[in-house]
């Protein structure tokens, strides 16, 4: 069986197809969120320990720390911002953390300085990404997330994007990296935009689980870009894509809504044994009042995060 040992330095995670379903904190990213953006580049982290804080809260199993305040000269701004946010972060949570950048020389500095074993968001299948990010991956034994699209973009075929994630996994275990150690994104595409877009993550993850026996991850939101109460969209899909055999997530956990999803979707999926999570968490459970619910939110809770993979990725509109 698959299984991607993440670990902080006092806890070890394991992503598979008989764990938990592994939520991977969104909320320390400052794509899309200028003040945000405007407190870090002022060495202001207040937000950053409360976004941290809340998230592991919530049940988020991992967090997801980026800190791609600018897109001028980044490769001069961002390692050493990156790197301060790690250590803030690591100082607060025993959660995994998640290193994303797009530069190469952030996530190096981050790797230096990381307690543990880190995830690292992300490689594509474009050559230049492949040779600097697989050595790095190697050298430091870390596990990386394969993000399906290469030099030609994001393909709607999902035949393409399979045969992208591929190439990832067979250049990785040329520098040495298993596929255990590979978690792939197979992008979710807008079903505002693209009406088969859930049908298509699903065919999919069929196939990254069978036949390239590789775990999974996405930016859940992206699915219901576009469209009124996000969250009911992004509810009814945790189920479904968990089912398919999705294994983890890049997602706001202060989502009461969503992360109830997730926790029914692991007792029916059997992977919390005797629903003991379930009922640790909602023993005590009270329904809302009727009408409360749509104006009842978490700490922190969001309509998800702005730009993020697919923008990176070279696809306009799309959002973790």
């Amino acid at each position: 069986m698959t299984r991607t040992i993440v670990a902080s330095a006092t806890r070890e995670i394991i992503i598979g197809f008989d764990q938990p379903f592994c939520v991977i904190g969104e909320r320390i990213n400052p794509t899309g969120r200028k003040k945000l953006a405007a407190e870090m580049i002022e060495g202001n982290f207040d937000t950053v320990i409360k976004d941290a804080l809340e998230q592991v809260a919530a049940g988020a199993t991992m967090l997801d720390v980026n800190a791609g305040v600018t897109s001028v000269n980044p490769n001069e701004t961002e390692p050493g911002l990156l790197v301060k946010t790690m250590e803030i972060v690591q100082g607060l949570v025993d959660v995994p953390l998640s290193i994303d950048s797009s530069v190469t020389a952030a996530i190096e500095a981050a790797l230096k300085v990381a307690k543990g074993r880190p995830l690292v968001n992300s490689v594509t299948g474009e050559e230049e990404k492949l040779e600097a990010i697989l050595p790095l991956c190697k050298k430091y034994d870390v596990p990386v997330v394969a993000i399906s699209n290469d030099e030609t973009g994001i393909s709607m075929d999902p035949d393409v994007r399979f045969a992208v994630a591929k190439k990832i996994v067979e250049r990785a275990m040329d520098h040495g990296i298993k596929p255990h150690d590979i978690v792939v994104d197979p992008l979710v595409m807008p079903i505002g935009a693209l009406g088969d877009a859930g049908r298509q993550v699903f065919a999919l993850l069929y196939r990254l689980r069978n036949e390239l026996k590789v775990n999974t991850t996405c930016g859940l939101s992206n699915i219901s870009f576009g469209l009124p109460h996000r969250h009911g969209i992004n509810a009814g899909f945790i189920p479904m894509v968990i089912g398919a055999g999705m294994t983890s997530a890049i997602m706001n956990p202060c989502r009461p809504q969503e992360m109830e999803a997730v926790r029914a979707a692991n007792v029916l999926n059997g992977t919390d044994p005797n629903c003991g999570n379930w009922i640790m968490t909602y023993r005590d459970h009270k329904p809302a009042e009727p009408g409360a619910a749509a104006s009842t939110t978490a700490p922190g809770a969001s309509s998800g995060r702005r730009g993020g993979r697919a923008a990176r990725a070279g696809a306009g509109a799309a959002t973790e």
